[in-house]
Protein backbone atom coordinates (compact mmCIF):
# COMPACT_ATOMS: atom_id res chain seq x y z
CA UNK A 1 0.00 0.00 0.00
CA UNK A 2 1.66 3.23 -0.81
CA UNK A 3 1.02 6.29 0.74
CA UNK A 4 0.94 9.90 -0.44
CA UNK A 5 1.37 13.08 1.84
CA UNK A 6 1.66 16.35 0.18
CA UNK A 7 2.92 19.71 1.58
CA UNK A 8 3.89 23.30 0.55
CA UNK A 9 0.23 24.54 -0.14
CA UNK A 10 -0.91 28.18 0.83
CA UNK A 11 -2.21 31.74 0.39
CA UNK A 12 -0.57 33.49 -2.86
CA UNK A 13 -1.00 36.35 -4.64
CA UNK A 14 -1.94 36.61 -8.35
CA UNK A 15 1.55 36.27 -10.16
CA UNK A 16 3.10 35.08 -6.89
CA UNK A 17 4.78 31.35 -6.79
CA UNK A 18 4.48 27.82 -4.67
CA UNK A 19 5.77 24.99 -4.57
CA UNK A 20 4.29 21.63 -3.69
CA UNK A 21 5.62 18.38 -2.67
CA UNK A 22 4.22 14.89 -1.97
CA UNK A 23 6.11 12.19 -0.63
CA UNK A 24 5.52 8.39 -1.03
CA UNK A 25 6.09 5.54 1.25
CA UNK A 26 7.37 3.38 -1.10
CA UNK A 27 8.62 3.56 -5.11
CA UNK A 28 6.02 4.56 -7.35
CA UNK A 29 7.32 5.05 -11.09
CA UNK A 30 3.83 6.65 -12.19
CA UNK A 31 2.97 9.63 -10.47
CA UNK A 32 0.98 13.20 -10.74
CA UNK A 33 -0.43 16.20 -9.78
CA UNK A 34 -4.20 16.45 -9.66
CA UNK A 35 -6.50 19.34 -8.39
CA UNK A 36 -10.18 19.95 -7.47
CA UNK A 37 -11.76 23.26 -7.17
CA UNK A 38 -14.97 23.39 -5.42
CA UNK A 39 -17.93 22.31 -7.91
CA UNK A 40 -15.75 21.23 -10.40
CA UNK A 41 -14.45 18.00 -11.40
CA UNK A 42 -10.92 16.57 -10.41
CA UNK A 43 -8.55 17.73 -12.94
CA UNK A 44 -4.77 16.26 -14.17
CA UNK A 45 -2.62 19.09 -13.76
CA UNK A 46 0.99 17.39 -14.59
CA UNK A 47 2.11 13.65 -14.38
CA UNK A 48 5.18 11.87 -15.03
CA UNK A 49 5.00 8.49 -17.02
CA UNK A 50 7.30 5.56 -16.47
CA UNK A 51 9.73 6.84 -18.63
CA UNK A 52 9.94 9.71 -16.16
CA UNK A 53 8.12 12.01 -18.82
CA UNK A 54 5.91 14.76 -18.18
CA UNK A 55 2.66 15.93 -19.29
CA UNK A 56 0.96 18.80 -18.31
CA UNK A 57 -2.48 20.15 -18.73
CA UNK A 58 -2.58 23.07 -21.38
CA UNK A 59 -3.73 25.64 -18.61
CA UNK A 60 -0.65 25.17 -16.71
CA UNK A 61 1.99 23.89 -19.48
CA UNK A 62 4.44 27.06 -19.37
CA UNK A 63 3.81 28.15 -15.60
CA UNK A 64 4.10 24.49 -14.26
CA UNK A 65 7.03 22.29 -13.65
CA UNK A 66 6.98 18.72 -12.48
CA UNK A 67 9.56 16.81 -11.20
CA UNK A 68 10.61 13.25 -9.57
CA UNK A 69 12.95 12.45 -7.28
CA UNK A 70 13.82 8.71 -7.09
CA UNK A 71 15.91 8.46 -4.36
CA UNK A 72 14.07 10.58 -2.07
CA UNK A 73 10.26 9.00 -3.26
CA UNK A 74 9.21 12.38 -3.71
CA UNK A 75 7.30 14.47 -6.52
CA UNK A 76 7.13 18.17 -6.94
CA UNK A 77 5.07 20.57 -8.34
CA UNK A 78 6.80 24.08 -9.02
CA UNK A 79 4.17 26.65 -9.80
CA UNK A 80 4.75 30.18 -11.17
CA UNK A 81 2.43 32.83 -11.95
CA UNK A 82 -0.33 32.16 -10.08
CA UNK A 83 -3.88 32.72 -11.43
CA UNK A 84 -6.68 32.95 -9.45
CA UNK A 85 -7.95 29.98 -11.37
CA UNK A 86 -5.59 27.75 -10.20
CA UNK A 87 -7.06 28.09 -6.48
CA UNK A 88 -7.90 24.43 -5.66
CA UNK A 89 -7.00 21.59 -3.37
CA UNK A 90 -4.05 20.17 -5.10
CA UNK A 91 -3.86 15.87 -4.92
CA UNK A 92 -0.50 13.79 -5.21
CA UNK A 93 -1.45 10.22 -6.85
CA UNK A 94 0.11 7.54 -8.22
CA UNK A 95 -0.28 4.49 -10.00
CA UNK A 96 0.17 0.51 -9.01
CA UNK A 97 3.37 -0.54 -10.55
CA UNK A 98 1.25 -3.35 -13.09
CA UNK A 99 -0.77 -0.41 -14.12
CA UNK A 100 1.95 1.68 -14.67
CA UNK A 101 4.23 -0.63 -16.91
CA UNK A 102 0.68 -1.15 -18.93
CA UNK A 103 0.45 2.74 -19.34
CA UNK A 104 -3.01 2.25 -17.77
CA UNK A 105 -5.20 5.85 -17.12
CA UNK A 106 -5.98 5.22 -13.63
CA UNK A 107 -4.77 6.23 -10.27
CA UNK A 108 -4.73 3.63 -7.04
CA UNK A 109 -3.19 6.03 -4.18
CA UNK A 110 -4.55 9.49 -3.43
CA UNK A 111 -2.92 11.42 -1.21
CA UNK A 112 -5.26 14.14 1.11
CA UNK A 113 -4.21 16.97 -0.23
CA UNK A 114 -3.05 20.38 -0.02
CA UNK A 115 -5.02 23.72 -0.12
CA UNK A 116 -3.48 26.77 -2.92
CA UNK A 117 -5.79 29.76 -2.31
CA UNK A 118 -4.22 32.61 -5.21
CA UNK A 119 -6.14 35.60 -4.56
CA UNK A 120 -6.40 38.33 -7.30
Amino acid sequence: QVQLVESGGGSVQAGESLSLSCTSSLFAACMAWFRQAPGKERQEVASINLRGTPTYEDSVKDRFSVSKDNNKMSLSLQMTSLKPEDTAMYYCAAKRPIACQRGDSGYEYWGRGTQVTVSS
